[in-house]
């Protein structure tokens, strides 16, 4: 197993690497660094909501993925819909998982939550069986809290319904 992962040290990176309002630079920027810091990851990415009850993909750090992800599939899709974490250890296991890369054994998603609305999901897949533990779940959710504080988020569920704007 891998070895402890300070993340008090890790949110106080993130919050300087995030030098920007942006929802598009911070979400490419925070994908990054977390597949850049935490050993054993095979793929971080956001997924957004921008029509209802379809998560669609945004920024990512690996394989190609899938796109769109309804709220009624797979963890992503159990994350959105009950606005809470999914901590996953052997999505083989899940009846309705959605996969997207045969390899991935275990899975974390964060739902990100503004103003009592579902803005998107943060998705972390291990090629590890059990690779998530209660640590890193509440240091990631520490690392998004930090995110959601230095993003507008709100920008980028109101990309669908201006013309001509897209990701």
């Amino acid at each position: 197993m891998q070895n402890s992962v300070d993340y008090p040290l890790l949110n106080r990176q993130l919050e300087a690497l995030l030098d920007t309002r942006d929802w598009l630079t911070n979400s490419a920027q925070t994908c990054a660094f977390i597949h850049q810091q935490l050993s054993d990851l095979n793929w971080v990415g956001f997924y957004l909501q921008r029509q209802p009850d379809v998560l669609g993909l945004g920024p990512f750090q690996g394989q190609p993925a899938c796109h769109p992800i309804p709220f009624s599939k797979g963890v992503c899709g159990a994350a959105a819909r009950q606005q809470t974490t999914q901590r996953v250890d052997d999505v083989h296991a899940v009846a309705d998982h959605i996969a997207c890369d045969a390899n991935s054994r275990s899975e974390l998603v964060i739902p990100i939550v503004v103003d009592g609305n579902l803005w998107g999901v943060l998705d972390l897949d291990s090629p590890l069986e059990a690779r998530f533990t209660q640590q890193d779940q509440a240091g990631i959710e520490a690392l998004v809290a930090t995110f959601m504080r230095q993003t507008d988020c709100g920008l980028a569920g109101d990309m669908a319904q201006r013309p001509n704007v897209g990701l």
